[in-house]
């Protein structure tokens, strides 16, 4: 019997993503398992007060629009069949957290490239994604 039937691999669209896909498929494959992808995007706010000369709202409209299209692409690219391809905004931890809940996840794959203080452990968004995931979570370490 398979280990896990549904995971989740959290990608930030870099080129580290790479990692994080490759181990992804590997357990999917492994488990015979669906395997989705989300990426977040943090919600644009003003950075430092004031007016800004452009509405925020395009702005975050655009980016997400972007994600859309660079998720579709990374998953296009892939050997293994990708069940969903979602793009949440939000809190990169809680918006993981919400997407292994809806698709009853049963391992998050995420990135870990901290370097220094509790983040040199995990970094900041696997150290985010832990807290409170309801499943496994299996962190890749990037840019060794």
């Amino acid at each position: 019997m398979s280990q896990y039937k549904r995971i989740i691999a959290a990608i930030d669209l870099s080129d580290e993503s790479d990692a994080v896909l490759k181990r992804a498929c590997e357990v999917a494959q492994q488990n015979s398992a669906e395997l989705s992808l989300v990426h977040v995007v943090e919600i644009i706010s003003y950075a430092y007060g004031g007016e800004m000369p452009v509405d925020i709202a395009d702005i975050q409209t655009q980016v997400e629009n972007h994600a859309e299209r660079r998720i579709k692409e990374i998953a296009d690219k892939l050997d293994y069949p990708i069940t969903q391809k979602l793009v949440a905004t939000g809190n990169t931890g809680s918006e993981i957290h919400s997407v292994a809940q809806q698709l009853d996840a049963d391992l998050i794959v995420i990135g870990s490239h901290g370097r220094h203080g509790i983040s040199l452990l995990l970094g900041s968004t696997a150290n985010g994604v832990l807290h409170g995931a309801n499943c496994d979570i299996l962190a890749v370490r990037l840019g060794a």
